[in-house]
């Protein structure tokens, strides 16, 4: 395992192609990130959404941005504002975008830039099945993944669910970047192990950047 509390400088391991994990990109930043999650859910809560089967979602969300992605009955999909509050969604914050921007340039993905933040709150216990990232319409643009708090067990499989998956344990400040022919592939996250990070407390937290439109 990795030591959260040494000094070593951030670096590059190489996942699949066109996926790459920058390892601490976003450590130094993790306080101000934190900062800016507890600002964007004061405007708009963490909330437990319903899959289209009807099953609630482990994982807290919101989301920031000029699009947020939701989930219900009817299916998934991005809106201009939150449908439960009718409240517009949160402004994407320029520390968010800048973060994103450089580590998608950083992985090889030189004109990313970002129109949604999904912000994943996880607790002990909490859990993102395997899944596909393909509601966006430009499934050429990659996805920018910032973990912050505790550690959790990522799962990076294939382009088919039933692929043979990686599991990674990436931890605060951890930044996933995944395009090109990695894009569509399958990944997520085992059931979060209780801890207390000194910055998140007893929680993971997820920042996911994507092109949507």
């Amino acid at each position: 395992m990795l030591d959260l509390f040494n000094d070593e400088a951030p670096w590059q391991e190489p996942l699949a192609p066109g996926a790459v994990i920058l390892r601490r990109r976003a450590r130094d930043q993790g306080e101000a990130l934190l900062a800016e999650i507890a600002a964007i859910a004061a405007q708009n809560p963490f909330q437990h959404l319903i899959t289209p089967g009807g099953y609630r979602m482990s994982v807290a969300m919101t989301n920031c941005g000029d699009l947020g992605w939701s989930s219900d009955a009817r299916g998934y999909r991005y809106s201009e504002a939150d449908e439960n509050s009718g409240r517009e969604w949160p402004a994407m914050p320029t520390r968010f975008r800048q973060l994103a921007q450089e580590a998608a340039r950083e992985a090889g993905f030189a004109s990313f830039n970002p129109d949604a933040c999904l912000i994943n709150r996880y607790e002990p216990g909490a859990k993102l099945s395997l899944h596909q990232d393909k509601d966006e319409k430009d499934l050429q643009q990659p996805i920018v993944s910032v973990s912050l708090g505790l550690p959790a067990v990522f799962q990076f499989g294939g382009l088919k669910r039933g692929d043979a998956t990686q599991r990674i344990l990436l931890e605060h400040g951890d930044v996933v970047v995944w395009g090109g022919p990695s894009r569509l592939r399958y990944h997520g996250i085992l059931p979060l192990k209780a801890g207390v990070h000194p910055l998140a407390g007893a929680y993971r937290y997820n920042l996911t950047f994507r092109r949507a439109r």
